[in-house]
C-alpha cells in the first residue's frame, strides 16, 4: 500500500512533526517524546492528531494512564512512515547539493502553504452537485463518515475536483459547534457523532475540546467551561457536532 500523496507531501513540508515519530518510538510516552522533540505536550498531541488524520491508518497508538502522561507507540503503519522519513532525509541532503542557488529553496518554501486551520481531514470526493452558483462537494472520510463542503463553481474547476480525487478538508476549530441532546442541527449543516477525547480548560477563554469521530479521525472545537459543566460533558462521553458546509475549505495536492 503506497502512502497517500497528501501525507507524503506533509512529510516533506513538516519534517519536525514526522521526527516526533522517532521520539515516540524511542520514549514510549507522549510526554517524554514531546520533551525530546523540544515541543509542548499540547503541540505533540496536535501533531499526532494531524498525522493520524492524514494517514489511511493510524500512525500512533495511545493509551491513557501510563507513566509520563500516558503510553504511546508506533503502529506498523507508523513504523513504515518513519522508515520513509529516514529515506527522505537522505534525499533532502541530495536536494541541497543539487540546488543551483539558495533562492531556489526560498521559492519552494513560498510555494508550500501552511494553514492556521486546526482541523485537517483527509477524504475523497464522493459526490458533486450544483446548487445555484455553488457546488456541494461530498467527501467520504472513511468508516461511513462523510461531510459536505459548499464552494464556488470556479473553485471546483480551479481545484480540478472529480469523483474519487483525494482532498483535505480544512475547518477552523471556532466553526465547530457542540450540540447537547436537546439541540436540533441547523438545516443543511454537517452533523457528526463523536466522542470527547479530552477537555483542555483555559482560564482566559473557552475550553478546547478534542473529539474523535467514528472513523478514528479527530476534530478540535471550543466550548465555554460553564456550558460543558452544566451538561457534565467529560472525556469518554458521546456528543454531536455541527458545522456549515460553507465553513469547509478544500485543498488538493499541488
Amino acid at each position: 500500500m503506497s502512502l497517500p500523496a497528501l501525507l507524503t507531501q506533509h512529510i516533506a513540508r513538516r519534517p519536525q512533526r514526522i521526527a516526533l515519530l522517532q521520539h515516540i518510538a524511542e520514549q514510549g510516552s507522549i510526554t517524554r517524546a514531546a520533551k525530546a522533540a523540544g515541543i509542548s505536550y499540547k503541540a505533540a498531541w496536535d501533531a499526532i492528531d494531524e498525522l493520524n488524520n492524514l494517514a489511511s491508518l493510524p500512525l500512533v497508538e495511545r493509551s491513557t494512564g501510563g507513566r509520563g502522561g500516558g503510553g504511546a507507540r508506533l503502529s506498523s503503519e507508523g513504523e513504515r512512515v518513519l522508515r520513509l522519513y529516514q529515506r527522505l532525509q537522505s534525499l533532502q541532503a541530495q536536494l541541497l547539493e543539487a540546488a543551483e542557488q539558495s533562492s531556489d529553496l526560498e521559492l519552494l518554501g513560498r510555494l508550500m502553504l501552511r494553514t492556521s486551520a486546526r482541523n485537517q481531514l483527509q477524504g475523497q470526493v464522493s459526490g458533486l452537485r450544483r446548487e445555484g452558483r455553488h457546488d456541494r462537494v461530498t467527501l467520504a472520510l472513511g468508516g461511513a463518515v462523510q461531510i459536505d463542503a459548499l464552494i464556488t463553481q470556479n473553485s471546483t474547476a480551479r481545484l480540478d475536483l472529480t469523483l474519487g480525487c483525494a482532498v483535505v478538508a480544512l475547518l477552523k476549530a471556532g466553526w465547530v459547534t457542540l450540540l447537547d441532546d436537546n439541540d436540533e442541527p441547523e438545516a443543511g449543516s454537517n452533523c457528526l457523532s463523536a466522542t470527547i477525547e479530552q477537555v483542555l480548560a483555559d482560564p482566559e477563554g473557552p475550553s478546547e475540546v478534542r473529539l474523535t469521530l467514528g472513523n478514528g479521525q479527530t476534530l478540535c472545537a471550543f466550548a465555554e467551561a460553564d456550558w460543558l459543566a452544566q451538561r457534565h460533558l467529560l472525556a469518554g462521553q458521546p456528543i454531536r457536532v455541527q458545522f456549515h458546509p460553507s465553513s469547509v475549505l478544500l485543498g488538493v495536492p499541488a
